[in-house]
């Protein structure tokens, strides 16, 4: 095996235009690193090698035709709540076996216009609910750095394939920190956008006022040119942004000065219970930041507190209506019964693993006759608080510096025994998702048990260009996301 997969999108990217490597070359190396590790690291559920070689063949010969778009021959791997045409679309659900999607996701579709190559599905925790992936049905996922420890979730065989790698970058999806927190576990890059920026036409919903599709890769660069990549108004999202075309990419340069950007630290985002290795590794980042020209200012962000009260109440709410397309009429498992009713209730009863089945049972509660005014608008009137919050908060800065996680990765069964315990891992994300911010994470130091740790840099609504300009310029000179996991 050579060893082009380990080199950046961008790096690959140069080399293709340059004629020192093919796509063919790329993606043979790629399979051959899946075929190696990924019995051991689980990161993919369906991998169909002849359709990818014969994708690389496509881009090679497009290539020698005049095209160049820096995706072209890049091989991608998918997380499995992205419908792919022709491919199995599970979410990582017994519910869902046998189903083969009929359309792109539009993100796909573009993808596909600029070339890359669709490698396979990537594993997930079921319907994206869940922070490690071990709520996945179909197979379990280890992180690259440590088998024995998670490498978070919901999207954490996308950024498991990105760390191995057995993938040059990929999608994921974040809900509550969904493409952040596996990021950070993993020491890749990933960039949450901000909610309406792409286009969710064809992501299996999950809370569909909190979902967005995003990338996870090996540099902020790389994020950057996916990002341009995959964004843009799409008619088939109602939610879906017009806004003029991006350039994220162009815009990163080669000076790392912060001069001029004022970087804003909440003390909310320093929880009680933090590991100390975590915090210690963030204000160190958010030093060297300032040794880069930034100025620090004290930001607050009182109602953050609430982020995770209010998340597990709107999330749930929205998940218990999205999943109830899946009853086993139409696709899917389907466990007969002597009426249609036993029918629903025999195949949801098969089909849900028990965390999907927890949440779908505290949405309807929520939604419910006498409990909607208590518990969703109440959820709601406090989500515009946290948004008011963050509004305030960018009247001070140019982007907030915080952790993504309060711990580094944990070993595998350490809270799957208590939800909440799991459900608090989402504690510095969730409050971005209720806002409709962006963020990104990007690797920032270990832990002394050797698992990455992630910086998070928050941005106001539609300012990418922000929080991409700082994890830039703390990527360029700094050396962690160039540390690799030992084979």
């Amino acid at each position: 095996m050579a060893d082009l997969n380990t080199l950046t999108l961008s790096e690959l990217s140069d080399k293709l235009a340059a004629g020192e490597c093919r796509s063919v070359d790329i993606v043979n190396d790629v399979l051959a690193c899946i075929e190696e590790r990924d019995g051991r690291i689980g990161a993919y559920l369906t991998l169909d090698r002849a359709s990818a070689l014969e994708q690389a063949q496509a881009a090679d010969a497009a290539r020698a035709a005049g095209a160049c778009h820096p995706m072209l021959g890049i091989p991608v791997a998918i997380k499995d709540l992205i419908n792919v045409k022709g491919q199995p679309c599970t979410c990582s659900s017994k519910i869902l076996e046998g189903y083969v999607a009929p359309y792109d996701a539009t993100v796909v579709s573009r993808l596909r216009a600029a070339g890359a190559v669709l490698l396979g599905r990537v594993n997930m925790d079921e319907f994206a609910m869940g922070s490690s992936t071990e709520n996945a049905a179909l197979g379990k996922t280890s992180n690259p750095w440590n088998l024995d420890h998670v490498p978070g979730g919901s999207s954490g065989g996308s950024a498991a394939s990105v760390a191995a790698d057995e993938a040059v970058c990929s999608l994921g999806s974040d809900t509550g920190g969904s493409i952040r927190q596996p990021a950070a576990f993993c020491g890749c890059v990933g960039v949450k956008p901000t909610y309406g920026r792409v286009s969710r036409y064809g992501l299996t919903a999950f809370a569909s006022s909190l979902d967005q599709i995003g990338p996870i890769s090996k540099t902020v660069r790389d994020s950057a040119i996916l990002l341009d990549t995959i964004c843009g108004h799409d008619p088939m999202d109602s939610s879906s942004i017009d806004l003029p075309a991006t350039a994220f990419a162009a815009q990163l340069g080669s000076d790392p000065s912060l001069s001029g950007m004022k970087l804003g630290l909440p003390k909310e985002y320093f929880v009680e219970g933090m590991d100390p290795e975590v915090e210690k590794a963030v204000r160190d980042a958010v030093e060297h930041c300032r040794g880069l020209g930034a100025e620090i200012v004290d930001v607050s962000l009182p109602n953050a507190k609430y982020a995770i009260a209010v998340y597990y109440i709107i999330a749930t709410a929205e998940a218990s209506a999205n999943l109830a397309r899946f009853d086993g009429i139409r696709y899917g498992l389907r466990i007969d019964g002597k009426d249609p009713i036993e029918l629903y209730g025999r195949t949801r009863a098969a089909g849900f693993g028990p965390e999907v089945k927890r949440r779908i049972i505290l949405g309807t509660y929520v939604l419910s006759s006498g409990y909607y005014d208590a518990y969703y608008l109440k959820a709601q009137k406090v989500r515009t608080l946290i948004r008011d919050d963050f509004a305030e908060a960018f009247r001070q800065c140019d982007a907030i510096l915080a952790p993504v996680t309060p711990t580094a990765a944990y070993r595998k069964g350490e809270k799957t025994s208590d939800p909440l315990k799991m459900y608090l891992d989402d504690i510095l994300t969730t409050p971005i998702n209720l806002a409709g911010n962006c963020a990104l994470s990007v690797p920032c130091g270990f832990a002394s048990n050797g698992m990455p740790v992630g910086l998070q840099i928050i941005g106001d609504a539609f300012n990418e260009e922000a929080i991409l300009r700082v994890g830039h310029a703390y990527e360029q000179t700094t050396g962690w996301h160039r540390q690799r996991p030992e084979w």
